[in-house]
């Protein structure tokens, strides 16, 4: 072979590379990296990867180590003998933990032993069911021990039926050891039945191991009060948010200080995801999203001074700053992901502001494909502020040429739409397929300040609509965008979304996808499992008739209200164990289209709840969601 034709040879064989283009099949095919933190010696990060594998409907896991400072990663068997555990207290005497604990009567069984065979659940109030399971009569307990083998363990709550961890979410993160070993600290809501429906008013108590005696520390605030931690000078530090019954409320750092509360971020137009301590005590390092993205900041630690402290940007760039890990010596350790990439494992240089990659667990089929563009773009809304829409283009985007587009709702509401990468609704394989992506930060989103999140609350249908079709009918001035083929897509309240502008739209969209929607805000305040949810984002319930915000969210803000307007094709996608949006708003949906004589679709997973989590479940949804689309679009 001669040296042109080798070189044209090998040309064209590089383009072929890079005109690969994210496939469904592909991304569920990504290694998922989880950090497990800093080895004992502190010199290597630990952390796992689970790979999904469709063949046999599961994630494998395997376990690495890999040099603080950058390097090549070791596999390892387990990681039992490389971390601090911090469940052992300081002292070493002691191992605290959580398990289940039978408290309350539920089934018929329970009160009618006889009757053995029986499967009646009998409840006298709320809290039934949460998330995607009923209520056994089951609670997360929180033990202790003494750290050797056989010690019988002590349960702090005893028969009390409240859980710790929190349900749904919540792991060994809920409890910790004062650094002095005397005590045991923990998140709980003690509230039960239709009490503990109708309210988000979790506090953190401190169990005494030598008095058995249990006081709470947080009693004077009627809101979340979350993610305990000690400084390093002793001082216990958590999140808090102020009012009761609202799950999105502004999250701040509190520190309790000789005796006094002190609120480390009062001042600042914003809202904490999580929070690391400096090593000498002096600084607080936190995660908050900011302008679309999740970036990294810092504040002093005041101590009794009057004068609160400025919190201090760190962290600058269209990427998000996706969670914490740990501190060593000048570096913050956290994950990062932009909506082309998956998380990686990253170390910040708190000094030269620089970034070292240590983990590349995708980097090499990142390598052969062909990416897709993000870009900021900035709409007037029609009540004249500047607000973000990201827009994503297809890999190889040729201006001259139109595309068409889709309209992304986030969900929440209270939801930040940031530079994320999500395993279901992934910008980079929508773009991939051909489409336009049209990410607009409406009313209702943190990182655009407090007020600017807050104004969704009762007012679902309202201006949050109002930007929607204002984020798509600035993008449709685009040459390139096929103002005949645009689609609107979302799940959850990104679901409701789409039931809502089906019946306001004009005749804008030629399709819609909701996953798991509000379509009749009536019946979801009946079935949803957190009242205190409708409550406040409706304002009250359905009945109370004197009540004219809450008519207002019941009647005019109700897609069920404004069915009789749909022309529009419509797929329907709903979890059979989703407790939080019920499998009855996507029947009466799916009910409605079709008497209605609409093109419309239901695709529906028994065994998922409000997400999609099992392999081969996730490639179907993938697979459904751009055949509606070819279809429809």
């Amino acid at each position: 072979m001669n040296k042109i034709a080798f070189i044209t040879l090998t040309m064209m064989s590089l383009n072929t590379i890079a005109q690969n283009v994210m496939s469904p099949e592909l991304l569920w095919k990504l290694g998922r990296v989880t950090p497990l933190g800093i080895s004992k010696d502190e010199k290597n990060i630990v952390y796992k990867v689970d790979i999904p594998s469709a063949e046999e409907n599961k994630s494998n896991s395997k376990f690495y180590t890999l040099p603080i400072n950058g390097g090549n990663p070791t596999e390892v068997p387990d990681t039992k003998d490389l971390l601090k555990d911090k469940n052992i207290s300081p002292d070493g005497k002691y191992i605290v933990y959580n398990e289940e604990v039978k408290i309350d009567k539920v089934h018929g069984k329970d009160f009618y032993p006889e009757l053995e065979k029986s499967n009646a659940q009998i409840y006298n109030g709320l809290n039934y069911r949460h998330w995607d399971k009923w209520n056994e009569g089951k609670f997360d307990h929180v033990f202790y021990k003494e750290n050797k083998e056989d010690s019988v363990g002590i349960d702090i709550l005893k028969d009390e039926n409240f859980d710790s961890p929190q349900k749904p979410f919540g792991g060994d993160e809920d409890y910790i050891w004062s650094p002095d070993s005397k005590s045991i600290l923990y998140v709980c809501k003690k509230k039960s039945g239709t009490a503990y429906a109708i309210s988000t008013n979790t506090d953190i108590y401190e169990y005494n191991l030598e008095t058995k005696k249990t006081i709470n520390r947080t009693e004077g605030n009627l809101g979340y009060d979350t993610h305990p931690a000690f400084s390093p000078t002793g001082n216990l530090t958590w999140l808090q948010m102020k009012r009761d019954g609202y799950e999105a409320d502004k999250n701040d750092i509190i520190v309790n200080f000789k005796g006094m509360n002190i609120n480390l971020t009062a001042n600042w137009d914003g809202t904490v995801e999580s929070f690391l301590w400096s090593a000498d005590g002096k600084k607080v390092y936190f995660q908050a999203p900011i302008d679309g993205t999740i970036q990294l900041f810092e504040v002093d630690f005041p101590g009794l001074t009057k004068k609160l402290p400025q919190v201090i940007p760190l962290t600058n760039g269209d990427f998000d700053v996706a969670s914490l890990v740990s501190l060593s010596r000048d570096n913050i350790i956290v994950t990062r992901t932009d909506m082309n990439h998956a998380a990686e494992i990253y170390s910040f240089n708190l000094k030269k502001k620089t970034w070292l990659q240590l983990t590349k667990i995708n980097d090499d089929v990142y390598s052969k494909l062909s990416l897709g563009k993000t870009e900021r773009r900035y709409v007037t809304t029609t009540d004249g502020k500047k607000m973000l829409v990201w827009v994503i283009l297809p890999p190889n985007f040729d201006a001259s040429k139109k595309y068409p587009t889709l309209l992304y709702c986030q969900g929440g509401p209270q939801s930040a739409l940031t530079q994320f990468y999500s395993f279901r609704w992934n910008f980079q394989l929508m773009a991939a397929n051909g489409y336009i992506v049209v990410a607009p930060n409406r009313r209702g989103m943190p990182g655009h300040g407090v007020e600017w999140n807050e104004q969704i609350s009762k007012d679902w249908g309202g201006q949050v609509m109002d930007d929607y079709l204002s984020a798509i009918d600035d993008v449709a001035k685009e040459k390139y965008v096929d103002k005949t083929r645009l689609g609107c897509i979302g799940a959850s309240y990104g679901g409701y979304s789409a039931f809502y502008l089906a019946g306001i739209h004009n005749n804008r969209f030629k399709t819609f996808i909701a996953h798991d929607g509000v379509f009749n805000t009536q019946s979801m305040f009946g079935t949803t499992e957190e009242v205190f949810f409708n409550y406040w984002d409706f304002g009250g319930a359905y009945w109370e008739k004197d009540n004219a915000i809450a008519q207002k969210g019941y009647t005019t803000f109700n897609p069920a209200s404004r069915v009789e307007k749909w022309n529009t094709p419509i797929l329907i996608i709903q979890g059979g164990i989703d407790f939080r949006v019920p499998i009855g708003q996507a029947q009466e949906a799916f009910q409605a289209a079709q008497m209605l004589g609409i093109k419309s679709r239901l695709l529906y997973f028994p065994e998922e709840n409000h997400w999609v989590l099992k392999p081969q479940n996730a490639l179907v949804w993938q697979k459904e969601f751009f055949k509606w689309l070819k279809e429809t679009l």
